[in-house]
């Protein structure tokens, strides 16, 4: 193995000529000769120096556009050949290859294409082969060959020229190959993201920090991130939930909803963005503290005043106006914007890990509607009453079981989630109502399930609760329609339970 090479000739191919300059001053001023192509060559000529064009050498000329110019086996043997091997040396000599002992590349730029928004045709001719194959042909042969993977290692460069008189010592040589393969692990690993963001999503981190996550679909035909900073396993968690609940709502005029932990905290449906906003906030302000929030109507300025105050980890909606994107990003550039793709589609199926294998369901679709209702008590609700049922059974669906809703004017007063016992989710629900201060007299309760006994229907009508929604099927039913019917309290009868564990 030699220790230190004289620099005798340089391969320069480069997209980015900044700072290539002072090195081909250098260089020349230690008599190495230079090969190059296209741009970099007319560059190299336009400083007055003499260049080898590649086509001279290869007799070949750049093809496809450029896409092929310095692939072929007199640039890549006068790379590849091992100076100590004597049947390498003949080889080179037999078919006239010229020894190269310093290559310089600056890749095309991919990544910079990708951010700028560029459309997918120009992005793929931005991706090197020619590049990259010579970085990483000269990175092999490193015991050889020099090579300079990057404008941002030119300084280091010229500083070594100029101290070792343009020799290069082993040790070089082989820290400049590192360099090198961190410019092509780079690049390829850029590559690979952005083929792989239909499939493949890195997360922030899983579940808890201590957690890798991933997300493998294609996420973008749902929704696109237009700021902030990475998604965790939580967020997609909690924007699934969101979605899960809005496409409810669908039909509706403006809703707006505020979750955390995949529960609906906040929810209001009214005839603006901004009055839907304040009213789901009103639902449990502490709680939508870092939520996740949800519009099914254009984030307007109007509205962007009032969510800003609150601290949130996310905001989706169909589209911002330009003054309300600029608005929320104004102090907090690191806020998630999300727009939903108008065309997104959830998943017909449902898939669970569980124990050593996976369970699969067929996605709840049924929404309970007025045709469905089973009117089994005296007294009937009212229109607005039915309307707050189903309202309320729309959250109640996507709540964790088990849960209680109560609603009242289409906006979400409290509820209980996740509880082991219904009696347990009705208190927890009058608790948040209460501490809301919303009055509960004439509102409505929804249960994701059957009442077993009458007690929660006899806490809900003490509260002033007069009318109730639930799935019925159980053998005691009797038992609660005879309460509603000697208080005078309505109840309907859905037939679907709606558990979500």
């Amino acid at each position: 193995m030699k220790g230190r090479i004289k620099i005798s000739s340089a391969l320069i191919s480069v997209f980015d000529k900044t700072g290539l300059e002072p090195l081909i001053k250098k260089l020349e001023g230690f008599g190495v000769s230079f090969y190059s192509t296209g741009g970099t060559e007319t560059f190299i000529k336009g400083l007055g120096y003499s260049v080898t064009s590649v086509e001279s050498i290869t007799e070949y000329p750049s093809i496809l556009g450029g896409r092929v110019k310095t692939l072929h086996p007199k640039i890549f043997g006068g790379i590849l050949n091992r100076q100590e091997e004597a049947s390498d040396q003949s080889t080179i000599k037999k078919f006239g290859i010229p020894q190269i002992d310093l290559v310089i590349v600056d890749l095309y730029p991919f990544e910079e294409t990708v951010f700028s928004g560029a459309k997918e045709s120009e992005i793929i001719e931005k991706i090197d082969i020619g590049g990259i194959a010579l970085i990483r042909a000269a990175a092999k042969n490193f015991k050889d060959v020099l090579c300079v993977s990057s404008k941002e290692y030119y300084s280091d460069f010229l500083s070594m020229l100029e101290e070792n008189k343009g020799e290069t010592s082993i040790d070089d040589r082989k820290n400049f190959s590192i360099k090198s393969f961190l410019t092509s692990s780079n690049y390829d690993s850029a590559i690979l993201k952005y083929f792989q963001k239909n499939e493949k999503l890195t997360l922030r981190y899983g579940e808890n920090p201590h957690q890798k996550g991933e997300f493998i679909g294609p996420i973008e035909k749902m929704i696109d991130k237009i700021s902030g900073k990475d998604l965790s396993y939580n967020n997609l968690l909690d924007i699934d939930a969101a979605l899960n609940l809005m496409s409810e709502f669908e039909n509706e005029k403006c809703s707006f909803g505020i979750f955390k932990h995949t529960n609906a905290c906040g929810f209001a449906t009214r005839s603006n963005t901004k009055k839907a906003y304040i009213d789901s906030l009103a639902g449990d302000p502490v709680s939508a503290f870092g939520g996740i929030l949800i519009s099914n109507l254009e984030i307007d300025l109007e509205t962007a005043n009032e969510i800003n105050s609150l601290f949130f980890e996310i905001l989706i909606s169909p589209s911002f106006s330009d003054k309300a994107k600029k608005k929320l990003l104004e102090k907090k550039k690191n806020r998630v914007l999300i727009v939903l793709n108008p065309e997104y589609n959830l998943p017909k199926k449902i898939f669970r890990s569980c124990l050593n294998g996976t369970i699969h369901q067929t996605r709840d679709n049924h929404t309970d509607s007025i045709e469905n209702l089973n009117y089994v008590t005296h007294l009937k609700p009212s229109k607005n009453q039915i309307e707050d049922l189903l309202f309320g059974s729309k959250i109640s669906k996507h709540t964790k079981s088990n849960t209680i809703v109560l609603v009242k004017n289409k906006q979400l007063l409290g509820s209980g989630t996740g509880q082991t016992s219904r009696v347990d989710a009705l208190r927890q629900a009058i608790e948040k109502s209460k501490k809301n201060k919303f009055d509960l007299k004439n509102a409505v309760m929804i249960s994701d399930a059957f009442f077993p006994f009458p007690d929660c229907v006899e806490i809900a009508q003490k509260e002033g609760i007069n009318s109730i929604l639930q799935p019925g099927g159980s053998i005691n039913d009797h038992l609660s329609i005879n309460y509603c019917n000697k208080n005078n309290l309505s109840m309907v009868f859905s037939g679907i339970r709606h558990f979500k564990h």
